[in-house]
């Protein structure tokens, strides 16, 4: 297991919450350079053969200790990793903090759905594991400010 210390030895932090490699590793990880790549969103760097989110190098470096569960970006960008950006999360409060739709919502817009029979959109949002129906609007923009409110309301993670 990567230790606080064995990170300090090979990276800083950089105020944009970038790493910053302090020794060089390969012809191609110099001393001085921004250390890692973008994968799935998130930026990832090879620390003594193993990967690793930089995101929790940082939170490691900083707090000593990995998270008990998961790290959330709480402005939503996976790629800015300052601290102050990142706080420990469980699965449930992760996703309270989603800001976008998922890539199957044909909307855009994330709690809305087309109601086929009666012509509508529907808003829901998840409490607890269990959807709360918030009703029926002309347009998909009222369903979305609908769940926008209650998302506000019933999320303590929410920073929308």
């Amino acid at each position: 297991m990567i230790t606080q210390e064995r990170l300090h030895e090979l990276f800083l932090i950089h105020e944009d919450g970038e790493l910053i490699r302090r020794v060089s590793t390969s012809p191609k990880n110099k001393a001085g350079n921004m250390a890692g790549c973008v994968d799935c969103g998130y930026k990832r760097v090879v620390v003594d053969g193993k990967n690793y989110r930089v995101h929790r190098l940082i939170w490691m470096m900083t707090h000593g200790k990995f998270p008990v569960d998961m790290i959330d970006h709480i402005n939503g960008n996976k790629l800015d990793n300052r601290i102050l950006n990142l706080r420990e999360a469980n699965q449930q409060q992760n996703q309270q903090n989603s800001i976008k739709a998922r890539a199957n919502n044909k909307l855009g817009l994330i709690g809305v759905s087309r109601h086929k029979k009666c012509k509508r959109f529907r808003a829901d949002i998840m409490i607890s594991g269990k959807t709360k129906y918030l009703g029926l609007f002309e347009t998909p923009e009222e369903a979305h400010q609908a769940y926008l409110t209650a998302k506000r309301e019933y999320h303590d993670f929410c920073t929308i």
